[in-house]
């Protein structure tokens, strides 16, 4: 009975995150990208902090190493990646930003091979890689029609995205503390809202005066504070908990199936042949860059 609630966790994980990318993009018309994500992360980051207040005996990073690493979270996780992620989805479509997104373990491997001693490329990890970039090659479709469309600008936006979190993930393995989990992650919330609000001010096109609140962009805006990161990350900790590393990291290659099909059902985007194929090459390159831990976990299961 566990074996089938810890599938029906993951299905449902991937349905709440997957489904985010098109409640990003319904929300994009009435409120602009980067106070879209800075609003999201205020609500969230109260979520989550009322969350390990209740459930953790640690709720305030209580030491200058864990100070550092919820600030590099706070830049990283959500600053960056979510202020790239949602001005790349302005361009693109729920599906294609779902599935370049769903590069970070593959770019992971990367940074750990600069920035982690034990961490060396291995022969895997660059074939799978090469997978990887091809599979974001073929949804990118660069013709030299398309190279100078907003489409071009929107695919190395979301990328970019992808980076900043592979690299946050990195950078917290190498330097770990003893901070739980949840006020890890509230503390990152709120430091990267915060960040994303002085950015948001700093922007010429961005300003509360713009914001149309609508019940498209209220009920988006709900959607992605409350329940795909308050509920989802809730449901990331169990899972993490539950089945480790290694497997919750397929999330990344189910949300897009589902991001898809909410996309075209829910906003009518089209889903290209060269959308599945570069999917199915990113899935390809994941599962060979982790083909030792996959192996392992198979075996103990």
């Amino acid at each position: 009975m566990t074996r089938y609630r810890t599938a029906g966790l993951f299905i449902l994980l991937a349905l709440l995150w997957g489904s985010s990318f098109v409640a990003t993009r319904a929300a994009l018309p009435y409120i602009p990208p980067v106070l879209l994500a800075a609003v999201r992360f205020d609500i969230a980051g109260v979520v989550m902090l009322g969350y390990a207040i209740v459930s953790t005996n640690q709720w305030w990073p209580s030491s200058r190493a864990e100070w550092i690493e919820v600030f590099v979270g706070g830049v990283l996780f959500v600053a960056a990646h979510h202020a790239l992620l949602f001005i790349g989805q302005q361009y693109v479509t729920s599906a294609v930003a779902s599935i370049i997104v769903s590069l970070d373990p593959v770019l992971a491997a990367v940074f750990s091979s600069f920035l982690l001693s034990s961490d060396n490329l291995s022969w895997n990890e660059v074939v799978g890689i090469c997978f990887g970039v091809f599979g974001t090659t073929l949804i990118a479709n660069p013709t030299s029609r398309t190279l100078v469309t907003a489409d071009i600008r929107g695919v190395g936006l979301v990328f970019l995205a992808a980076g900043a979190f592979a690299l946050g993930a990195v950078l917290t393995k190498r330097y770990p503390t003893s901070i739980p989990v949840q006020s890890m992650q509230a503390w990152m919330m709120l430091i990267g809202a915060v960040i994303l609000h002085v950015t948001s001010a700093g922007l010429p096109k961005e300003s509360l005066n713009t914001v149309v609140w609508s019940p498209v962009a209220l009920a988006a805006l709900g959607y992605l504070s409350v329940v795909a990161a308050g509920v989802g990350y809730l449901i990331y900790f169990t899972l993490l908990d539950r089945i480790g590393p290694v497997q919750i990291n397929l999330i990344g290659y189910v949300a897009p199936l589902f991001a898809a099909i909410n996309g075209w059902i829910l906003l009518h985007e089209q889903i290209t042949v060269s959308v599945l194929l570069g999917f199915l090459a990113i899935i390809v390159g994941f599962s060979v860059v982790k083909y030792d831990e996959l192996r392992e976990e198979m075996q103990i299961s």
